[in-house]
């Protein structure tokens, strides 16, 4: 039987694990947020894990700035643990548990379309256990100028949770580069808080996923942040644009896609409006990075071939800071939601909804990890390689 090839001819690897160090300075992590949709990139890392992928950055918004911490604030074998350990910790049995139904399993779109509605709706009203809980009495009503007039969640059990699951000792010692974005209100600038320039606490991861009206702004220093994906929920531009530059295979984890159908219903244009608005324009983003990467690459092989009597001019000057011989390899992991989902499958904690999105995030990794071209260095003109499994992933 023939091997099964690649669309470059390249045969498939058998397997995502057992991998060597790529020939990349960096690894890097890159976290979106999407509330309860955040165990697929759990299940992403425990794949990269498996494959000996462990990254040297990670950097998230909101629940990806969660999932950051507890990779970069624990040590690489207690890693996909602390994961299994948080998202168990706020996802629920089932949505019927205590009911009559008992631990009833729904099965069929309908069943788990309307089984999805109840979790998300015992969420609103109750709140997640060891992540948030509502306010009483509810913000309307109290008084003016109070933390708790601004929001109808508490999120003090998500600060338990952080010091309980997170070593921010480790986390701060730089052994891996850990960066959060949060959006400043005063000001609406977006800022990022860096282990290499912060003392990384709990208050900076929950700021990063401070949504309002949900959740109440974070005091840090005396300013107040709400979470990072109200200007952009990908920390891509952070992680490529930093100095110095370096080779870098990045692993960018969207949990929106933007790609979608027509909605036919109100509720599927309440979902399309989020995957839209949330997906932060990730293939733009690249696309522009491409164009920029191509710039760059053409400059520094320009200078370098520059005859030696034009090396003083001021021109050369301007320039030689914008070339980079660099090369990065961007390989795109997006969750792709089921129809049954809807508009709530990000605050939507069932225990089996978290297994889902968690298997489908190992799954699409050990898929991707198979395809050779991903972990070798790109050879094209512009120094980069896209790889995203939805387009490239054919076998």
């Amino acid at each position: 039987m023939p091997t099964a090839k690649t669309e470059t001819g390249m045969p498939y690897r058998k397997t995502h694990r057992e991998q060597h160090r790529p020939p990349f300075d960096c690894i890097a992590l890159l976290l979106q947020g999407g509330g309860a949709l955040g165990a697929y990139q759990a299940g992403v890392y425990q794949a990269l894990s498996e494959a000996h992928l462990d990254p040297d950055w990670v950097a998230g918004i909101s629940i990806g700035a969660i999932n950051s911490a507890l990779i970069a604030g624990n040590s690489a074998e207690s890693r996909v643990e602390k994961l299994r350990e948080f998202w168990e910790l706020v996802t629920s049995a089932s949505p019927w548990a205590g009911q009559p139904l008992g631990y009833f399993s729904p099965k069929g779109d309908l069943a788990r379309s309307q089984a999805n509605r109840l979790s998300a709706g015992f969420a609103l009203a109750g709140g997640v256990p060891n992540f948030f809980a509502p306010r009483f009495p509810i913000p309307w009503l109290q008084p003016a100028g109070t933390l708790e007039a601004t929001s109808y969640y508490d999120s003090a059990p998500l600060k338990a949770t952080l010091e309980r699951l997170v070593d921010f000792d480790r986390l701060n010692a730089g052994e891996t580069r850990f960066s959060v974005g949060a959006v400043n209100v005063a000001t609406g600038n977006f800022v990022y808080f860096d282990n290499t320039t912060h003392t990384i606490g709990p208050e900076h991861v929950m700021a990063s996923g401070a949504l309002p009206p949900g959740f109440p702004a974070i005091e840090i220093q005396g300013e107040y942040y709400w979470d990072g994906g109200l200007v952009s929920n990908t920390p891509i531009s952070w992680v490529f644009e930093s100095e110095p530059r370096r080779d870098t295979l990045a692993f960018q984890v969207d949990l929106w896609n933007a790609r979608g159908t027509f909605p036919r219903s109100m509720p599927e244009v309440l979902t399309r409006e989020k995957e839209i608005q949330y997906s932060s324009r990730t293939r733009a983003n690249s696309d522009r990075f491409r164009y920029v990467q191509k710039i760059r690459c053409a400059l520094s092989s320009l200078l370098r071939d520059l005859p030696k009597d034009l090396l003083d001019r001021p021109e050369v000057a301007v320039l030689s800071p914008v070339a980079s011989p660099k090369v990065y390899n961007l390989v795109q992991l997006i969750y792709r939601s089921k129809q049954y989902e809807g508009d709530a499958k990000d605050y939507e904690f069932s225990r089996q909804s978290m297994e889902e999105h968690w298997r489908a995030g190992y799954h699409d990794t050990v898929r991707t990890l198979r395809h050779p071209e991903v972990l070798e260095r790109p050879t094209s003109v512009d120094g980069v390689f896209i790889f995203d499994l939805g387009q490239d992933g054919r076998e």
